[in-house]
């Protein structure tokens, strides 16, 4: 276990370093839509809800992110900001499922070989 503490170590950091990148990103996006005077449509919604739970680091120590445009064309954004959460969680979710599987199948073949030594 100990020998795979620096692998892990070293994952927890990139998956900080990349949330607080995606977060600062949704920042300057939300930011830049209100600055520029446009009012956020479908597309801009679904990039918003899809980099929205990067900003949750964020959140959580205390920085306040504009994680949603006020100016927005209503429901079409509404509905693209939905979209956007609900595809990032099935592409996170998605992958968590499909590694343990992978390691469900792994555990299996591993106990299979070793009943068949014995």
């Amino acid at each position: 276990m100990l020998h795979r503490l620096p692998r892990i170590l070293l994952r927890l950091v990139i998956a900080i370093l990349v949330t607080v990148m995606f977060g600062r990103v949704l920042q300057y996006s939300v930011r830049l839509s209100q600055r520029n005077g446009r009012v956020a449509g479908f597309a801009t919604g679904v990039a918003h809800g899809a980099l929205m739970p990067c900003g949750l680091p964020m959140l959580l120590v205390g920085k306040d992110l504009p994680i949603y445009a006020e100016r927005n064309t209503g429901r079409p954004y509404k509905l693209g900001y939905t979209l956007g959460v609900n595809l990032c969680g099935a592409v996170f979710f998605g992958s968590v499922y499909w590694r343990l599987g992978r390691w469900r199948k792994l555990a299996q073949d591993i106990q299979s070989e070793g009943l068949s030594r014995d």
